[in-house]
């Protein structure tokens, strides 16, 4: 029997997966339109989210993207953008099954309003049907899942509809009730009127403003009461006193005390890692713990993130891209405090002259180790001018990992990886329930891209969709453990959000080198409920529902 760490030896010099672009073939015919002024308003530079999601519960994931909406140019004082244009709204795309989409928004009533940020995707009334949180400048919105194909906006009923400038969210049962609530993070405290001129005053070479010149805002925390309606507990939770400039969001247990903490990617501000205290509330620990700043101390232009193990000890760790000059970061999890190890694992040097925004780590070459995707392009489309050495546009990064190590495979990954384009979102999940993870890309005023993950070896995979009982339905907020015949562990958090105002899979994919069985996989569910199921045969999507207590043992 092989050891693990022969294991992923025997398969380091197995043929690479490639990304196919089947964006064509697809019928997906989506453009974000982020309407570039002569103004440069900040909010044109930066959306939108995408999602992916099963939302009729046919085994297939759906795509919903996010768009941006008419702007004015210059905007009229008290004017909002306008999304009555058909090319404005949102879009969601039904999976047919053989490769392809059919546009459904218009029957599905998701075509939204206001200028679009991001999008949040949970079961938050455990009726067994994916509902969909889409944030904006401006009112938020929240669809309920009417399980018949539509949707129906509930946001006033439901008291969610925030305000501001929203970008990331996610859903999460902080307090472990069993409801699924809501977090959101903002970005800037900005508006139209107060958008001033940023970069020289000559032609060509304004510029969008920095964050920096505005001034951070609160973000929102929304607890689930169970009756359809969501309580702000912003305040009472202790959220709203920690400003910020957030962007990406993410949820997972750092210190394994079996509660879900909430990281918030800032960008040119401090990074905040919000501990679950367990009794309601959250203490902001990001430079307590070590996640707050670079190894140099110095804040980065935080966007998209990953809160996931990549090293395999069982402990999360964080990865947080940045814009060019800075470097990606990436936080490794030390029994509940982290170190900066973005230098030592090759990953700083990969990724100086990038800048990055939708990301997370995917197995995307099954050997048990998780690598990293990255969506790319810089958000100033004047930056050559400004500073010649970079890209305005620019291609997607492939970062495998080695056992801890990170190496530049994006020249043997596909064409796509050659073509630059100024992306943003990016959701990440198996779209044609093959085993290995696609990626579907939101880029800011170009069209969307449909990247299919062509596997090339012969590794195992399991794809596991959790179903809670006495958890929340969508089994949100669970830690899986699964041991191979071999002997390598894995460990993982089942949750929507990452990446850059996206939502991926919530099914966890762990892939699985040349074993063929899974010896035990474990999983505690938010109930506190522990599950263990063994000889589990590889290449096959695993639906687990939470045990009742009977059989169960339940956590600490």
């Amino acid at each position: 029997m092989l050891l693990a760490s022969q294991q992923v030896l025997a398969f380091t010099h197995s043929p690479l997966p490639t990304f196919v672009d089947v964006t064509d073939t697809s019928g997906i015919r989506f453009t974000n339109h982020s309407s570039h002024t002569s103004q440069k308003y900040l909010l044109e530079s930066m959306g939108g989210g995408v999602a992916l999601f099963d939302y009729n519960s046919d085994g297939l994931l759906d795509v919903f993207l996010v768009n941006g909406a008419a702007l004015e140019d210059p905007m009229p004082p008290g004017k909002l953008p306008d999304k009555a244009d058909p090319k404005f709204w949102n879009r969601l795309y039904r999976n047919n099954g053989d490769g392809s989409f059919t546009d459904v928004t218009k029957q599905s009533a998701v075509a939204g309003h206001s200028y679009g940020m991001g999008v949040a995707v949970g079961d938050y009334d455990n009726d067994g049907y994916p509902d969909l949180y889409v944030t904006n400048f401006g009112e938020n919105i929240l669809y309920h899942n009417e399980g018949n194909g539509t949707f129906v906006d509930v946001t006033n009923k439901a008291r969610v509809a925030g305000g501001g400038w929203s970008a990331g969210a996610g859903f999460v049962d902080y307090d472990r009730d069993g409801l699924l609530d809501l977090v959101v993070a903002r970005y800037l405290d900005w508006d139209f009127s107060r958008n001033i001129h940023c970069g020289e005053n000559k032609p060509g070479y304004r510029s969008y403003c920095s964050p920096d010149v505005f001034p951070p805002v609160s973000h929102l925390v929304y607890h689930n009461n169970g009756n359809g309606i969501f309580a702000d507990v912003s305040q009472d939770c202790r959220v709203a006193s920690f400003r910020g400039k957030g962007l990406g969001v993410a949820f997972n247990d750092f210190n394994l005390d079996g509660w879900p903490d909430l990281f918030v990617a800032n960008d040119s501000f401090p990074q905040q890692l919000f501990q679950n205290s367990k009794d309601g509330t959250f203490k902001e620990v990001g430079l307590a713990s070590g996640v707050a700043y670079d190894n140099d101390g110095r804040v980065f232009a935080g966007m998209g993130l990953a809160f996931q193990d990549y090293n395999n000890d069982g402990w999360p760790d964080v990865f947080v891209n940045a814009l060019a000059n800075q470097g990606y970061a990436l936080f490794q999890n030390s029994r509940g405090s982290f170190d900066y190890v973005a230098g030592s694992t090759g990953l700083r040097g990969i990724t100086m002259l990038h800048s990055g925004w939708g990301a997370d780590f995917i197995d995307y070459d099954d050997d048990g180790w998780k690598d990293l995707f990255v969506a790319q392009g810089h958000v100033m489309d004047n930056i050559e001018l400004i500073k010649p050495n970079l890209r305005y546009l620019e291609p997607a990064s492939m970062i495998r990992n080695e056992k801890g190590k990170f190496q530049d495979v994006s020249s043997q990954s596909g064409s796509v990886f050659r073509i630059p384009r100024p992306m943003r979102g990016a959701a990440f999940g198996d779209i044609n329930n093959d085993g290995h993870i696609d990626v579907v890309i939101n880029c800011n005023d170009a069209p969307a891209v449909v990247l299919r993950n062509e596997s090339g070896n012969q590794n195992h995979w399991l794809l596991v969709n959790t179903k809670g009982v006495v958890s929340n339905r969508d089994g949100i907020g669970s830690r899986i453990r699964l041991v191979t015949q071999s002997g390598m562990e894995q460990f993982a958090f089942v949750s929507t959000a990452a990446s850059y105002l996206s939502a991926s899979d919530k099914r966890v994919h762990f892939g699985l080198g040349g074993d063929k069985i899974v010896r035990l996989l474990e999983i505690t569910w938010p109930s506190g409920r522990i599950q263990r199921m063994e000889d589990i045969p590889a290449d096959q999507i695993l639906n687990v529902n939470e045990p009742d207590q009977a059989g169960s043992k339940a956590a600490n």
